[in-house]
């Protein structure tokens, strides 16, 4: 085993989580033999990155009482377990980085130790509490002092969910860690708050570049729970002296890299120009593009994006929408009638059924967690005159049909925000291995769609680790180091006039809906 240095990136989602080694090969066969910082005047190429996985393991909420909950414990011993795993494999990671989803986080008491398991963002207890607090603040004071989309699992309205119902664990925090966060505390025993994750809160002022203390005080939740950000590319601390006496393994440097892992995923897009437009695909679909500033225009707030914090400091104008959630729910749905498909054969299902013949809006609420998402989404076709589908095939279409034109939508939409025009779309993340969704999403746009890479958040993740290890130079010979590993593939759109009619549908059924 070759015994050069290298970094271990976690990368966590909402169905599983995955352990990777990153390898920076620089010539044919030769790996970095040094973390010290490069030389300004070094003229080597960026070289490959060559990853490998080490673990890979499911991340399933638990439903204890009334409220959806991660099992936090679970995640941290699989991260345990991987790192012990990677170490007897013979690597030697110069430092571990872990991304994840948003807005989640666990409270600690001023003993350090965890209040209670993280809730869930697709927990109801903060159903109605958009509307509630919009009322009471003012949507255009929430959205300026914030920049964000109005999502009901946003971190604010999780804990004034909890401060309405007075919980014990509000009142006896001392401290906040959203998820990477905190489990880069079971790690090291450090507290930090990564910069990416804090912008997900709807609770960090993007324009006075803090925490909106004033808006906790008029809700009545405590501002002094919150750290002050640090910027991917911190180094947190080293693991524990315990942990590593637990798992045999060497101290290990533990970074916070970007982890948001949207934000991860970003920051490994191969794009030729630093004006772009990419999708990253998964279980969310989240449609963005990179910004010098935030952009606070009214027009944002009305179209509902979001300004989000980027590996580099600056911000992402992005807009979530619902994505291969709606596959995956139906998916599990199917399975427990006991008809199991595997993903490329639900999409050999779809291809031969009838195009257009029901279209649904993926972000409409109803589809943020029912208890049956194909009986959903025939409710849904019946309420708007369409025909249900009819088969397992048809649901499958219509669900790929419908994201590849709000795709379309919501690119539409952040042209006409930002003024540019882009000349395709970018699709990362493990959601680019439908490639019936990706054809779909080049037909609907009318232009090409680039794909790859497929772990884009891992890769993402290591690009900071390199770069706070010295190993390249800067985020930009990050990109280059990322299109010398990753071959692209390029989806050329096709039907146009069909996918034209198809779209003027959709637009209608979609304003219809807003009405």
């Amino acid at each position: 085993m070759n015994k050069s240095p290298c970094v271990l990136a976690f990368d966590l989602g909402a169905g599983s989580g995955r352990a990777l080694i990153g390898e920076l090969v620089r010539d044919e066969g030769d790996l970095l033999a040094s973390a010290q910082p490069a030389d300004p005047g070094d003229s080597r190429t960026p070289g490959r990155l060559r990853i490998t996985e080490i673990h890979r393991f499911s991340n399933t909420p638990v439903q204890i009482g009334r409220y959806l909950h991660w099992n936090i414990a679970l995640l941290l011993q699989e991260i345990k377990h991987a790192i012990r795993q990677a170490c007897q494999a013979g690597y030697k990671p110069i430092s571990c980085g872990i991304d994840t989803w948003g807005v989640d986080f666990g409270l600690l008491d001023r003993n350090g130790e965890l209040l209670g398991m993280p809730y869930h963002y697709r927990d109801r207890q903060t159903e109605g509490l958009v509307e509630e607090l919009s009322a009471l603040i003012g949507k255009e004071r929430l959205f300026r002092e914030s920049g964000l989309q109005f999502m009901p699992f946003n971190t604010l309205y999780q804990l004034y969910a909890l401060k309405k119902r007075n919980s014990p664990k509000l009142e006896a925090a001392a401290a906040l860690l959203l998820t990477p966060d905190l489990l880069n505390y079971f790690l090291t025993g450090r507290k930090a708050c990564e910069f990416t994750m804090a912008t997900t809160t709807q609770l960090y002022d993007p324009v006075k570049g803090g925490w909106n203390k004033p808006l906790m005080e008029k809700l009545g939740l405590p501002a002094d729970i919150l750290l002050e950000p640090v910027y991917p590319g911190t180094v947190i601390g080293e693991l524990s002296e315990s942990l590593c006496a637990e798992l045999g393994v060497p101290p290990l440097q533990v970074v916070a890299v970007a982890s948001h892992d949207t934000e991860s995923a970003a920051a490994a897009v191969p794009s030729a120009s630093p004006r772009f437009a990419y999708l990253v695909s998964g279980t969310w679909s989240l449609l963005g593009t990179p910004l010098e500033q935030p952009l606070l225009d009214p027009a944002v707030l009305e179209l509902q994006f979001s300004n989000e914090g980027g590996a580099c400091g600056s911000y992402h104008l992005l807009k979530n929408i619902m994505g291969l959630w709606l596959l995956q729910e139906c998916r599990r749905k199917w399975e427990q009638s006991g008809s199991s498909y595997s993903y490329p054969e639900l999409a050999s299902l779809a291809e031969p059924a009838a195009p257009f013949r029901s279209l649904i809006n993926p972000d409409d609420l109803r589809f943020m967690n029912p208890s049956d998402m194909p009986k959903e989404i025939l409710g849904y076709c019946r309420e708007t005159g369409q025909a249900e589908p009819r088969s397992i095939g048809e649901t499958v279409r219509c669900i790929m049909e419908s994201l590849a034109l709000r795709y379309r939508q919501v690119l539409e939409q952040a042209e006409q925000l930002t003024g540019e025009r882009f000349e395709g779309l970018h699709m990362v993340g493990g959601g680019i291995q439908n490639e019936l969704l990706c054809q779909f999403t080049a037909n609907a746009l009318q232009r090409p769609v680039w794909t790859g890479p497929v772990e884009a958040s891992a890769i993402g993740n290591m690009l900071v680790q390199l770069q706070a290890g010295g190993c390249i130079r800067n985020m930009g010979e990050g990109i280059e180091v990322v299109k010398a590993s990753f071959p692209m593939r390029v989806y050329e759109p096709e039907g146009r006039n069909e996918w034209e009619e198809a779209y003027e549908k959709y637009c209608g059924l979609a304003a219809r809906a807003e009405g």
